[in-house]
């Protein structure tokens, strides 16, 4: 059961890691070649709207939130 429990957690960090570089290549692409340049739609902007959900107007609290969830993340690596 350890074993299974184990791969889960390893293909979750997998699939987690795959997903931030795939943002973070969007991010890059955007600012280099324009607005929806690689997934057709504007990831800064969607980055934007997620803070701006979490943190109410002005998006600072959701951008604290976010940066401790990302030093969270950091730390179990």
């Amino acid at each position: 059961m350890k074993d299974v429990i184990s791969q889960v957690h390893e293909w979750i960090k997998l699939v987690s890691q795959v997903g931030i570089g795939l943002i973070a290549l969007g991010v890059v692409v955007e600012i280099v070649f324009g607005k929806g340049a690689i997934f057709g739609q504007s990831v800064i902007q969607n980055l934007s709207q997620i803070v701006s959900d979490i943190g109410g107007e002005n998006g600072f609290v959701g951008l604290v939130a976010i940066l401790l969830i990302l030093a969270i993340f950091q730390r179990t690596k």
